[in-house]
């Protein structure tokens, strides 16, 4: 796979990190828990980056450097796969709040430079 390729996959975890912030703006964690429609977006969109994330390093094994919390992206993304019966609203709010703007941040310096 050509280095262009391992970008493509860059490019969907920062879309889906947008859509994710985009779904939950003006919304609190109750808008959040009592909307299955917004709750199935966003899991949704938390799947692509831990399926792109585990994708780009299959080719970019290095990128478990340049992002932050790499094994626990992909375990997040496989909690809501696998396990989805057992996850916690209270836990993908605080990924939301926590986590997805460091990533998004990350995921953005890599493209910035990546188009050098």
């Amino acid at each position: 796979m050509q280095p262009h390729d391992t970008r493509k996959y860059l490019f969907d975890i920062a879309e889906a990190c947008d859509l994710i912030a985009q779904f939950v703006a003006g919304k609190t964690y109750s808008d959040y828990h009592n909307d299955p429609l917004l709750r199935s977006g966003v899991e949704r969109q938390f799947e692509i980056i831990g399926e792109a994330l585990n994708q780009a390093l299959r080719y970019d094994p290095a990128l478990a450097e340049k992002i932050g919390s790499t094994p626990r992206i992909i375990a997040f993304r496989n909690q809501l796969i696998h396990r989805y019966a057992v996850v916690s609203d209270e836990v993908v709010w605080g990924v939301i709040e926590t986590n997805l703007p460091v990533l998004a941040r990350e995921v953005k310096m890599l493209l910035e430079h990546a188009g050098n």
